[in-house]
Parts: structure tokens; sequence; C-alpha cells
């Protein structure tokens, strides 16, 4: 079995991010964000929406990011520490859309190890050297320079290392121009190590040292060392030369403390919520400093996502010399894993989990609030004096935009629950308060401006400007049956009758001609309408209607009943001239004129589609005017026609090299898509591929998008064909059935589409490109952890769980106490006691969202739990039930038992007080049995089973319930007040987590072992294991893929296959003893017979869920799986020995040709643990249209194709799949 892997969703989850001018440009940054395996660059538009530049597939872990400059150039460049072990120095290339690797320099083992630096990036403020560190030990020191050409150049690596040490956090320490230095938090554990008794342990004590590099010598020294608090965790570099103090901001728990040398200490204390538990600390765990030329300040993130803006007093006489240290309470947002901010009052917060937001700045904290520093720390006991504060809504931020992130999913499943084309994905996403489910559906995201409803059925809608300068259209014009509708635009959109369009009759085009008239094509002829309101009238000959016309700028052909063509141009003065006159043999289906090529008079190309099932090109050149230069035939009528012209880019904004070409798009009555490469000089076609789009004849249109244009499609659904990054892409839209489009423009909305459905005129703007799904949202209680789809009535079951948390109720009378005492203290002081800004009135309204605020938190031994029903179609919670003293969810099931009295009913595994520090400890392990009443709707308890360990996997089998409890397989039948035991297997290695069936076979998954295959004979009420894997792997997530397979995936980001020999499924099937016998003898500690490892494959992330699914209708049947960092990938099945061989052939060329981008080995890093085999990676095949051309060309070359049938074979595996 060969498989082809493709992402389908890149990862949406961001480990760190970090702003600069990439581009060079003084006036605009750019935002690099590290995604797992994949970079990204952003950046806000005018609108403050963020679109993504460019995305790169490095095919290694990124670690760590910095952004760094030269002194004196403009041009930021950004280095990447990862799992290579090598440095890598990047440059963001805006003429090609490209990363450029500028330096790569190796230093170690590739693999994220403990002592091979990468965890660690630092670099010196000025641009002249870079610290990377591993977690301990190693610190190497790259000096930075230029040579004569003012290219960058990097020295050979200086150590600093020092043996036996952690480190916790490093960073660059602004001297101005003295010689660079570098802070690292570090603890030395060799005494710690000698010490049997555990005493040096508890004495160890964190440091704080300054490196040193100096210059002169090219040599690092150890400059000064002195104690931390052993709760320190970051460092922050405070601003010097000039600017500044220097130095750095020590960020310890419950502190911040500023060191430098040669200064005394000074520590303030970080303000605490008041619902905080005592035992609970205070830790940062992003920050950010904002300088500018006369201030400087940072903001700080605490792990509860209460943001402080930090800043230092200076001494007036000593400008190097600080007075105070001050810790201001500025805002509350989501935990984030990197906060930057941007020179135009944004800031950028990457979420740790759920959605990241872009912020504009309203103020910056000016204002009088809850404060604590340095010059008011008063001891107490064994500390300091606490400073409390309450969280408030925003003042300072406003949320202006959005990036969805699914980071991380829980559980998903691929179902057609509303019984639409394509099957939707349901996924668990999201943790704590921001939890949600997430119904994704592959297409892009749509957002309606507006819809109006029409006085009757509208056959036709066209756009037009007045002239062929201005920005925004002038008129709407909308056909009906036997009228003509005229809507003028402006501040609103209103009906006139003073355009000069004929309104009693039907309209076949409308369109601007020449520079500044109308033209309106009706069946009786053409109005030509001139800028001053004259107009020309052309009148059909004879009897004859107009049926079809196809026109450009400068050209109109129309085709008269009986399949007479008569072609137009306009001339010098404006009027439209009668050219030529051609008949065709038979009746004309479609025509489309190509667009005026820049600097032409004319386009030389028409394509006239014929019912006779073919597709002509003729010749408007004066020279051969209506000659047939080439024909096509197809498989069915061709209904629509459109030229799509692609301009030359050299590396332009797509980020791809392809000459100016010009596409024949067909939309043919089966509802199939047929495109062709028209030859720009002979008119040749070649290379044609088509796609089945819906069950209509796809209607074709033209329409702008991103100043580009690209093609919408009208079949059963619309679809938009565009080109993305160097690819052409043609993805469904997620509306509903459209009749007819055009491209629209106006003040309000630059690039829109207005469309007709039905009796309503819709303008709606095409959101994101580039995205494969876009995804409706429904929020949920706690952490999301497994679902089950009830199998008649179609509803959802979640069962949700979160530790450390209170339940709903205690929450919201804590709430209600917390705003009756803020009350009270105002009304005895008449002033406000917690300086919470200004006017409290506001705040009373909105008692605090969970979601902006997170829960309270409770001791680390609570856990709050709930079960819910909730009905996908309305996207209604029809039940929520919270478990109560202290029980938490962790495993369902629905299960119909033998007798058939309750029907399906459903199994939840909960445990009770579960801990898992010091040591994993629980109370007891349940396992509650509900019955579903009110169809489905909510669900009543019948009795639950207490049970000895934690019951982490249950499943159906055979009218009875099977649950993986602790290492022990039971099999449960239903009682009256219990569920009763039946029979049982304790010889699992660890834990069982997940549990498989498939006729008599049950397939169990071990969390430490892999997959065990067990039987059940019923005549002996036995369970026994006849076959288990040779691998140990961490289990994640499991699938049955047939009768002797199953997929899996492990804790370390590996996704297999292991099938049982064909001859050891055959002879267990027909001993009579089902391979009994053997097991009891056994071999190896272990089963009598083995699994074989079919397939391998490293994704470089943690699987959650695996599934079999088909995403579209009549494609393959793929494996699905979905990962922690919130990306859905696909794994199809190859059907060719051919396709294999072509696909692994370019694989390897690829390799070979265009290695990754940060320096790790391709095939080393899809062989991570296991070597890979039988997968063919997909992503690094998709790179293939983003290669320089001739670098295509040569890679052709070697496999005996052209570029061009490479890319088909692209496309059309990508079409099989989604």
């Amino acid at each position: 079995m060969y498989l082809y892997s493709l992402t389908l969703q890149q990862p949406t989850g961001i480990l760190c991010a970090i702003n600069g001018h990439f581009s060079g440009h003084p006036k605009i940054q750019e935002i690099a964000v590290a995604r797992g395996k994949v970079l990204d660059l952003l950046r806000p538009d005018e609108n403050g929406k963020l679109q993504t530049l460019l995305s790169v597939d490095v095919f290694g872990a990124i670690r760590s990011l910095a952004q760094f400059r030269l002194t004196g150039s403009h041009k930021d460049y950004i280095m990447v520490g990862s799992d290579s072990g090598r440095i890598i120095i990047l440059e963001y290339n805006k003429e090609k859309n490209v990363f450029d690797k500028v330096h790569q320099e190796t230093f170690g083992k590739s693999g994220c190890r403990r002592i091979v630096p990468g965890q660690y990036l630092a670099v010196d403020p000025k641009g002249r050297a870079v610290m990377i560190g591993a977690v301990e030990k190693q610190k190497l020191v790259y000096v930075l320079n230029r040579d004569t050409a003012a290219r960058l150049t990097i020295s050979s690596p200086l150590e600093a290392h020092k043996s036996h040490t952690i480190t916790y956090s490093i960073c660059g320490v602004d001297c101005g121009f003295d010689n660079p230095i570098f802070a690292a938090i570090e603890l030395d554990y060799s005494e710690a190590d000698q010490d049997p008794t555990g005493q040096a342990t508890n004495e160890a004590q964190k440091q704080l040292t300054f490196y040193e590099l100096d210059l002169g010598l090219n040599h690092v020294s150890r400059k000064w060392s002195t104690q931390v608090d052993n709760g320190a965790n970051m460092l922050v570099t405070v601003p010097g030369g000039g600017d500044g103090p220097s130095g750095v901001l020590v960020c310890a728990e419950n502190y911040i403390i500023y060191k430098n040398q040669g200064h005394q200490d000074l520590r303030a204390v970080i303000p605490r919520r008041l619902d905080l538990p005592n035992e609970r600390g205070v830790l940062v765990v992003s920050a950010v400093m904002h300088k500018q030329k006369s201030m400087f300040f940072f903001l700080m993130q605490t792990e509860y996502g209460d943001i402080f803006k930090v800043t230092l007093e200076l001494d007036k006489n000593h400008k190097d010399h600080v007075t105070e240290l001050k810790i201001k309470y500025f805002d509350t947002i989501p935990v984030t894993s990197s906060m930057c901010v941007l020179k135009f009052g944004f800031l950028f917060a990457a979420s740790e989990f759920g959605n990241h937001a872009l912020y504009q700045f309203q103020a910056i904290g000016e204002e009088p609030d809850v404060e604590s520093s340095s010059a008011t720390l008063r001891e107490i006991g064994d500390g300091f004096q606490p400073v409390f504060f309450q969280p408030r809504g925003l003042k300072n931020l406003v949320r202006v935009d959005q990036l969805e992130s699914l980071m991380p999913m829980m559980d998903m499943k691929v179902m057609n629950l509303f019984e639409e084309e394509t099957p939707q994905i349901f996924a668990l996403c999201g943790r704590g308060p921001r939890s949600t489910l997430r119904i994704l559906r592959p297409g892009l995201a749509i957002s309606e401006m507006a819809v109006s409803q029409l006085p009757g059925v509208p056959s036709a809608v066209w756009t037009v400007k007045k002239n062929v300068n201005d920005e925004f259209d002038a008129y709407i014009v909308v056909s009906f049956a036997n009228a003509t509708l005229v809507l003028s635009i402006g501040e609103t959109v209103e009906e006139v009758s003073d355009s000069g369009f004929l309104d009693t009759t039907p309209s076949l085009a409308v369109s601007l001609i020449g520079d500044d008239s109308l033209m309106q094509v009706h069946p009786s002829g053409i109005r030509h309408i001139r800028e001053d309101g004259r107009i020309n009238e052309w009148r059909t000959p004879g009897k004859k209607t107009i049926v079809k016309v196809g026109s450009n700028r400068l050209q109109v052909v129309i085709a008269v009943s009986g399949g007479e063509l008569i072609y137009f141009e306009v001339d010098m003065t404006g009027q439209l001239l009668e050219v030529e006159k051609h008949e065709m043999p038979g009746d004309v289906a479609c025509l489309d004129i190509a667009p005026v090529p820049e600097g032409r008079q004319r386009s030389r190309f028409l394509a006239v589609g014929s019912y006779d099932n073919t597709i002509r090109i003729l010749s408007l050149d004066p020279d051969d005017c209506m000659q047939i230069l080439s024909v096509q035939s197809v498989s069915s009528t061709p209904e629509s026609l459109l030229f799509l012209e692609v301009k030359a880019s050299i590396g332009g904004e797509d980020g791809a090299d392809h000459p100016a070409s010009l596409f024949l798009n067909a939309g043919l009555s089966t509802g199939v898509l047929f495109r062709t490469v028209v030859d720009m000089v002979t008119g040749q076609l070649s290379d044609s591929r088509s796609r089945f789009l819906g069950l209509r004849a796809p209607k074709l249109f033209s329409v702008a998008v991103r100043g580009r244009r690209a093609m919408l499609c009208l079949s059963s659904r619309p679809w938009l064909g565009y080109i993305h990054q160097g690819h052409f892409l043609l993805t469904p839209l997620s509306y509903e059935t459209l009749e007819f489009a055009a491209s629209f423009a106006s003040d309000q909305c630059a690039e829109g589409v207005v469309a007709v459905a039905g009796d309503a005129l819709r303008v709606f703007t095409i959101e994101r490109l580039g995205e494969t799904f876009n995804e409706t949202a429904i929020p949920l209680r706690y952490t999301p952890r497994k679902f089950v789809l009830h199998p008649k009535r179609k509803n959802l079951v979640i069962i949700e769980s979160d530790q450390g948390a209170f339940t709903a109720e205690v929450r919201e009378t804590a709430k209600k106490e917390l705003l009756d005492s803020t009350r009270m203290i105002e009304d005895a002081n008449g002033n406000i006691e917690m300086e919470n800004g200004g006017d409290e009135n506001e705040d009373k309204d909105d008692p605090f969202s969970d979601e902006q605020y997170g829960y309270p938190k409770a001791e680390s031994e609570k856990w709050v739990s709930c079960i819910r029903v909730l009905d996908p179609r309305t996207a209604t919670t029809t039940c929520l039930l919270e478990l109560q003293d202290n029980e938490a969810a962790f495993s369902v099931c629905t299960v119909n038992f033998h007798d058939k009295e309750y029907g399906t009913l459903l199994a939840v595994g909960t445990a009770k007080s579960l801990q898992f520090y010091p040591k994993r400890s629980f109370e007891a392990g349940y396992i509650h049995i509900y019955r579903f009443v009110d169809e489905g709707r909510s669900l009543e308890l019948l009795h639950k089973t207490q049970v000895e360990g934690v019951p982490l996997a249950l499943c159906q089998f055979q009218g009875r319930l099977l649950a993986g409890i602790g290492s022990v397989l039971r099999l449960y039948d239903l009682g009256k007040r219990r569920l009763l035991r039946k029979c049982e297997n304790k010889l699992f290695p660890n834990t069982i987590v997940s549990i498989n069936t498939y006729r008599d076979r049950i397939y169990v998954g071990d969390i430490q072992e892999s997959f065990h295959y067990c039987k059940y004979r019923r005549d002996e009420n036995q369970l026994y294991i006849f076959a288990d894997d040779v691998y140990p792997r961490w289990l994640t997530a499991s699938h049955h893929v047939d009768f002797d397979t199953m997929a899996g995936a492990d804790k370390f980001g590996n996704l297999y296959f292991v099938r049982l020999p064909q001859d050891v499924s055959d002879e267990i099937e027909e001993d009579p003893t089902g391979g009994k016998i053997k097991w009891e003898q056994g071999k190896l500690n272990g089963a009598p017979n083995k699994m074989e490892e079919i397939v391998q494959f490293h994704v470089g992330d943690v699987i959650t869920s695996l599934q079999k699914a088909s995403l579209i209708p009549g494609g393959g049947e793929c494996i699905i799986y979905a990962t922690v960092m919130g990306s859905l990938g696909a794994l199809l099945p190859f059907t060719s020995r051919d396709d294999v061989d072509f696909f692994s052939h370019l694989e390897m060329h690829l390799r070979q040709e265009h290695p990754p981008l940060c320096g790790r080995d391709h095939m080393a890093f899809r062989s991570a643990y296991f070597p890979v085999k039988d997968v063919i990676d997909g992503d690094l095949c998709e790179q293939f249209p983003t290669l320089p051309l001739d670098l295509q060309r040569k890679i052709a070359d070697e496999l005996d194709r052209t570029p061009a049938e490479i890319l088909k074979k692209l496309e059309e595996v990508r079409n099989k799949i989604i």
C-alpha cells in the first residue's frame, strides 16, 4: 500500500512570533510567525485585516525566531533556531515573494536534543552578534558583519559553554557600541548530581550571568554573575547606550526585578487577582518592549492573561541610574505565546490556544490604575506584601481582527449531517473557556454585504463604469424576462430611468465600450450610448434575434439565430462599426472574446462553442478574420466560455515565475469545468484539464480578486478559480447556489461580487484567499475531550472537563459577591478604593466574559466536567449535565445492549479526584449509563458502576459494553442497578486507551505498547490476545482500516499502519481454537503472532484523531488526521503503480534540487523516529510550482515530462482528495 500525504489545512497555532521591516520598506512592518514546521509572514493591510504574504513548509521543527538588522541598514533579517543543528539566516525577497537563505552554519547534530543549541536565540540590539543556546551546557556566539559589497557575513562560532548547567532564558544586553553582552539565567546542578542526600538539590541557586564578547580578542568570557530568585523564568532587554539605563528585567514568580552590573536591584510585586488561591504564584509568560524616541515601556503578560505595563523612572542627573520600577495593570486578553507591538499602534497577540488577535492601541495606560512599585515594596514574614487588582473590560486596547486557530484539536469526525454536497468536518478545539466545536466546510469564507429583494425573478446582472479610468462602478443593470432594471450606485443604490438604457426589453449583455460609452445588447439589436447622451441603435436584419454575445472593451461579436456571427469594432472616434460576418455550421451555444492585451488595438481570439460538442478558436485579425485557428472537441455541449489571462510574473506577488498565458475555460452541460491553454501566437490549444464541479452546467464570470482577474464558476454551488502563491486553485465558496454574477466595486466595497439568486440581489466579498476550509464555531464550557454521534437522531454528545477550576454555580455566586463588594466599598468611601479606572458603572452590566479572562483558578485537585447534547443543525445545546463531587469524564460511547428495552444508551467513563502530581492517584473510577429521553435531546442517568481504574476507552461489542480500565479489558452487560461483569483479560502491559471492534475481533490500543489484536470466544467466554506489535508506540490516536489493518499515531508525531500477515490471519480464522493453544504458549512475554508495519511517516505534529472518509463526492477514500497544532491532513492510497513511480521520482529530485529552508534533511525529517515507508510527501511535491522556471524544466526533463504535465498531475491528485 502506497499513500500520498497532503496537508489540507496548515497548522493554525503559533509557537513564536517576531515583527520587523522584513521587506525593507521603512513604513511597512511584517510579522513572522512559526507554526511548528511552517514559517509564515503576515502583514496587516490598511483596514487592519491580517493578510498572509507567504507560507513555507520548512520540514523541521522551528524552536525559536529572532529578528536583527545590521547597524545603519533598513532591512531586518530573520534568524531561525530549529532542530536541524544549524543556524539559519533568512532574508525576505519581496520581488519574488520568497525567503532567501543567506547563511546556514552547522554546529551540531540534528533533532531536538538537550545539549545541541537551537532552543534559545538572543541578538545584540545593535545587530553585531547573536547567541544561540541549548537547554543545557552549550552556547555559541556568532559575530555578524558585512563585506565590501554590503552582504551579510557570519563568523565561525565562539564557545560560551559551561557543563552541568541548565539555561532558562537568554537575551542580549543593550550597551550601545561597547562590547556586546549577553545575559542568561542559569542553574548549576553539578553538586546536586553528586549528592545522594538531596541536600544540595534543595540549596541549588539560579544565577544571572553576563557573557561579554570581546570584539578585539574575538573571545567570549563570563563577565559578571549574581544570584537571582529561584522562580526566575525570563529575561527582557532594557534599552541602553543613550536610549536608557541598560541592564535587564528578570521576570520571576510574583516579582519583576531590575538588575544591572554595578547597580542596586529594584524589585516590584506583580499585582495578583483577588480570587487567586494563595498557593498559586504569578509568572510572566510573554513580554514585549516598545521604544519610541523619547520613552520606552514594557508590556508583560502573566499566565492568567493580565497584561501589565512596566516602566522605569530614571534619575534626572544620572540618566543611566534607575530610581523606581513601576508595574501598572494595563488590560486582560487571552494568554499569548508571543506579543508583538507594531509601529502603527497595533499589538499582535499570538494566543497559546484559540484564535489569535490583532489589537489597536486606544491609549498606552497613562490613566491611573492598580499599580505596584519598587518604592512601596513592604516586607512581610517570608516575602513581600502582595498588591491586588480586579480584571476589567478592555480600556487601552480594542480588537480589530482575528486569525482563526483550531489549536488544540482534541477530537475530529467527518460526517455529512447537513445533507450537503460535501461532508463537514466536526472538530473539538480550544481549551478552558475558549473551547469551541468547529464545523469546517471545504471552501472560502464569504462576507455578505447586502441582500435586497427584486420585483421579479432576474435572469442576469452586470455592473458598468462610466469611464475606463473610474475606480468604482456607476450602474448595476439587472435583466428580467421582459424588462431591464438600471440601478445607480452612490451612497445608496437606487433605480434610475435617465441612463439611456432601453428598459422595456431583456438584456443579453451590458458593458463599457471604448473609453467612455456604454453598450446594451438586447434580442433585437445593439444600443450604443455615448458619453454625451447620444444613442446609436443597430438593428438585426430581418426577423432574426441575437442569441449570444461576447465582448471586450474594443470588440463585440454577436451570434444571431441560425448561427451567423457578426463582428464589430470600436474605431478611433468611438463609433461601433460592423467589420465581418461569418456563418457557423449550426446554432452557437456560447461565445467569448479574449481580453485586449496591453498596448494593442484588438484581441486576436474568439472562442465559439457549438451544440456539436466542439469549441472553435477563430481569429479576429484583419488579415485572416474569422478563420478557424483550432478546434477542440469536448465530452458534452459547452454552455459558457471564459478567457482568463494570467499576466507574466517573474516571481511576482504569487512567488512563481510564469510567462504570460491565456487559459480558455469552458463550462459543459454535464457540470464539468474544462480548462485548456491557448497559445498566444498560433491560437493552438494544449494541456487540457477537466474537473467535475456540480450537477449544473457551470456559468463562468470574470471577477477581480486582490487586483487580479479570477474566475467565478456558478454550478450547483459557486467556485472561485484564482492563482495563489504560484498554484492555480479552484475552491468552492461557502454560499448558496447563484444564477449569475458580476464584479462589483464601490467606495464601501472595493472588491466585491454582485450576484442574483431567486428573486434577490446579493453583494458579497471573498474573505481570505488560500484557505481550504471555512468554519462555524459553537462555544463550549470546558476543554472538550471526545464526542460521539447519536446514530438515529444525529445529535452530538460531547464530554468536557477541566482541572483546577470551579463549577458554574460557584463561579456565578463568586461573581455576584465580587460585584456587590465593589459597590459596598464605593458607597462607604464615596470614591473607588480599587482603582479600576474612572467610571465603574460601565462594568456593572457586563460581568466579565470568561472567554476573555479565563476561569478563576481553583486548587489543582478540583475538577469540573459536563456532558453536553448538541443539535448541530440549529447549533443549540439541548441538554447540559454538570458532573458532581469532583468527577471528570474521560471516555464516551453509544451502546445498544441485547435487551432492547431502552434502545441506544450512552456510556461515560469518569474518574473522581484524579491527580497527576506528585504521582498519579484517584479516589474512584465510574462508568455512567444514561438513556436518551425527549427524542434524543436530553439524558437521564440509569445507574453508575464503580470500577477500580480510570475507564479511558469504551466500545460497544456484540450487544455488550467493552471497557478498558487501566490495564484490564472487561466485557460488561446491563443489569438493573449496575453493570455486570461477564469476562475480562488482565494481560495488557500498561493502560488501555483505545478499543475498536470488527466482527469478533477486538483491536486494543495500549498507551505505551501499540496495538493488540484480541478475539472473544463466546462458547468459552474468553478474551485472548492473538497478535501484537513489535515496536513500543505511545498511542495518541487509532482507527480501524480493514479486517487485518489498524492505523495509529504516536505522541512523537508519527503516523503508521500495522497489518496482520495474510497467512496468519487465515490460519487464525480457520483454526478451531482460534489460535488459543498458541496463545497459551506465548512468545517473548507477548502474543504468539506479530503484526507487520506497512506504512510509516513522521508528520511532525502530535496527531489526536484519525478518520477514514471521502471529502468530495466521487473522490477516493482517505485517512484524514487532525493534530494538536490545529492542522488537518489526508493520506490517499495510490491506485496505479505508474503514479507511485512518478511521484517517488519527483519527490527524490525535489529533495536534491530544493532542500528544505531551515537546513533539515527532508528524508531525515520524515524518518525522524522510524524510516519512512511507502508514503510520498505531497507537501514537498506541491513546492514544485514555486521553483524557478529553469529548475522546473530541469526536473521535468529528468522525469521525461514537461513542467505543465507535472503541474497537471499534482492538480489531479489534489482534486481526488479535496
